[in-house]
């Protein structure tokens, strides 16, 4: 496969502090791939990097075989690099076409906004029945799914989606997934930055845990869901068996 994204060794943060120390993986072309991991392990700065609104003080941040490091945020929009981010940050006293219109203002994405439009209501039926509807009058899951489609406006060649999942009832995120799950059709790239593993692998063909600003663990989504990791970490399926064994015991 052919490698779209590929981050080698990139070391980042905020002040002083280190967020990614020496944070190294890749996304092919046409792959969903998901980075899990707890609260504060760098799974925002990761996104972050990608999209230059963090510059890493060591590493390489290669896209379509391009060493991007020094390329602005905007330009990076225009390459195809495009975030739906976390907390979904949708412009509430616009509309829900204005806020996806918004999402199409780089040069890559205007020729082919109105087609564009078209295939975004498609993934996202709702949001046509709300078009004419203020985003902040919406439900959180409309929001993520405004998100989302907001992001697609850029035409991306990789998406990046930062916890799709937060704060959505499970209805809510089945959802989304199965949204997430038509756009990868569509052959776009598509990076899941999640803490709920359990959607994410199902969407995912490969995964990778980050804990501490590195790689704790990589493999295909059934890999990582039978890893003792993944299963402790956020699945809880080794600690529930544990507790069910000592109860099992007292009996």
């Amino acid at each position: 496969m052919t490698a779209l994204l590929t981050l080698k060794d990139v070391r980042a943060g905020y002040g002083g502090s280190v967020v990614l120390d020496g944070l190294s993986l890749q996304i092919n072309e046409g792959e969903v791939v998901c980075l899990l991991g707890s609260n504060g392990a760098g799974k925002t700065t990761t996104t972050r990097v990608v999209c230059g609104l963090v510059q890493p003080a060591a590493g390489k941040v290669i896209f379509d075989g391009r060493d991007i490091l020094r390329v602005p945020a905007h330009e990076r929009v225009n390459e195809g690099i495009c975030l739906s981010p976390e907390g979904r940050q949708v412009f509430p006293d616009m509309t829900v076409r204005e806020n996806l219109v918004l999402g199409s203002y780089s040069k890559r994405a205007r020729a082919d906004r109105s087609k564009t439009l078209e295939e975004v209501f498609s993934v996202f039926p709702r949001l046509r029945e709300r078009e004419s509807q203020k985003a902040g009058l919406m439900s959180g899951g409309e929001q993520q799914m405004l998100a989302i489609g907001r992001a697609l406006m850029g035409k991306p060649r990789l998406l990046m989606l930062d916890e799709p999942s937060l704060g959505l009832a499970p209805k809510l995120v089945m959802d989304v997934y199965e949204a997430v799950a038509q756009t990868a059709r569509l052959g776009i790239s598509i990076l899941i930055v999640e803490q709920n593993a359990e959607v994410a692998l199902v969407a995912s063909n490969r995964g990778y845990v980050l804990a501490n600003g590195q790689i704790a663990a990589s493999g295909s989504a059934p890999e990582l869901r039978g890893s003792k990791l993944v299963q402790e970490a956020f699945l809880g399926t080794t600690r529930a068996k544990r507790n069910s064994s000592r109860s099992q015991d007292r009996t």
